[in-house]
């Protein structure tokens, strides 16, 4: 048996005006998922528990089948497992994006999609500056780049329990995904440990400001990287492996280090595609094409596209449609295809939660997932969105337990 999993991250929402009444699934010219859909199962699942951040660190972990009531620990820690980043039991890891703010308000999270180069070069001078204005924590601190304005803080922690650590459970910190066009004033992090990274993140902006990085940004009509934005801190989780849960290996094609450190900490292999972009100029079809040429050596492979989130975090409707048809054309129909040529497969398609245009940031709340192939029964749906999934009446609680629906073992 084959398995395909395809994740458009953030694509589920609700009606919009600027599409006539519709979600983007239903505008979305779809008749690969359509296809599905009429010989498949479509209902409706919830990735993320209340009390958990409404993030794709929780939603995506669920979306493997693991509980994130159990083993979620941060977002942070995952992209460090990404990164072959290993981290003690007395080590932190912070999530730190590059982020343009003016007049205490977020204008981009991305630092205008700031190159992965660029902000390394930053990361140098924060680095220094660390050093410079907090001499006393310096040499357990380090900033690690990663893909364009997504980096790390990592602290690292004494060997033994005599030095108490600087952060602790209760720590809290907005995401700035969710502060686009507000003000940042209200949403410092709160809780032990806050006051060093709001410190920290002030700082960032003496750091930043002049560097010839942004200098020639702000020449070439570019937002510069204004501030470090640091949340999603957490200690290293530790997942069973996905092939002892349920004795399946598997392969990860994404371009988002959050998925990279989850298929990791699996037991996945990542494969890396060239084009792959984690935003809306992703290659789909170099995607789809490697995920073919992975079947030939594994038996499950899950491909993650980022730009239906992407398109709502810009609020742009029209955007998000394209994803979703380029995700159709170009991700499930040739894969498809290739399916039903190699005998018994089955193939789900699920967002791991929300993000709804009108709010630009994620939420919590029911996805519709579709579920087809060898010994899937239909559900009588005729397309594949929010409302079919509704109607359907079918539904999985827990959202983690549709991995072991989706496998055949529940």
């Amino acid at each position: 048996m084959k398995y395909l999993i395809v994740i458009p991250d953030g694509a589920a929402d609700v009606a919009q005006q600027s599409l006539g009444g519709a979600t983007p699934f239903q505008a979305a010219h779809t008749p690969a998922l359509e296809k599905l859909a009429r010989r498949g199962r479509v209902g409706l699942t919830n990735h993320v528990p209340e009390g958990l951040p409404p993030g794709s660190e929780v939603a995506c972990m669920s979306l493997l089948g693991y509980d994130p009531l159990l083993f979620f620990t941060g977002r942070a820690p995952l992209e460090a497992a990404a990164q072959n980043i290993l981290l003690g039991v007395h080590d932190w890891a912070v999530r730190c994006n590059l982020v343009t703010i003016s007049n205490q308000t977020m204008d981009d999270f991305t630092a205008g999609h700031i190159s992965s180069a660029e902000a390394t070069e930053l990361l140098v001078a924060a680095q220094q500056g660390l050093a410079r204005d907090f001499p006393e924590i310096a040499d357990s601190w380090q900033f690690f780049p990663g893909v364009s304005y997504r980096t790390l803080l990592i602290y690292r922690g004494a060997d033994g329990p005599s030095e108490p650590a600087p952060l602790a459970k209760d720590l809290r910190a907005t995401p700035p995904h969710d502060l686009v066009d507000q003000a940042v004033t209200d949403h410092f992090p709160r809780g032990s440990g806050s006051r060093l990274l709001t410190e920290i993140m002030s700082a960032s902006a003496g750091w930043l400001e002049g560097h010839p990085v942004n200098r020639a940004r702000i020449a070439a009509g570019q937002r510069p990287a204004t501030h470090l934005w640091l949340w999603g801190a957490g200690r290293s989780p530790s997942l069973p492996s996905f092939k002892d849960t349920y004795g399946l290996s598997g392969t990860m094609i994404t371009a988002v280090d959050l998925l990279r450190g989850l298929a990791a900490l699996a037991g996945w292999k990542r494969l890396e595609v060239a084009g792959a972009t984690g935003y809306l100029d992703t290659d789909y079809a170099a995607k789809g094409s490697a995920a073919i040429a992975e079947f030939a050596t594994t038996d499950l492979v899950c491909v993650h596209i980022e730009a239906p989130d992407e398109a709502s975090h810009e609020g742009n409707a029209s955007e998000k449609v394209k994803a979703i048809e380029q995700i159709d054309a170009l991700i499930v129909q040739p894969i498809a295809n290739f399916l039903a040529t190699q005998g018994d497969h089955r193939i789900l398609v699920c967002p791991d939660h929300p993000t709804f245009l009108s709010t630009k940031t994620h939420s919590r709340g029911p996805v519709p997932f579709l579920i087809a192939g060898t010994g899937i029964a239909p559900s009588g749906q005729l397309s594949y969105d929010e409302v079919a999934a509704a109607a359907s009446g079918q539904s999985v609680e827990p959202g983690f337990g549709l991995m072991s629906n989706f496998l055949g073992l529940s």
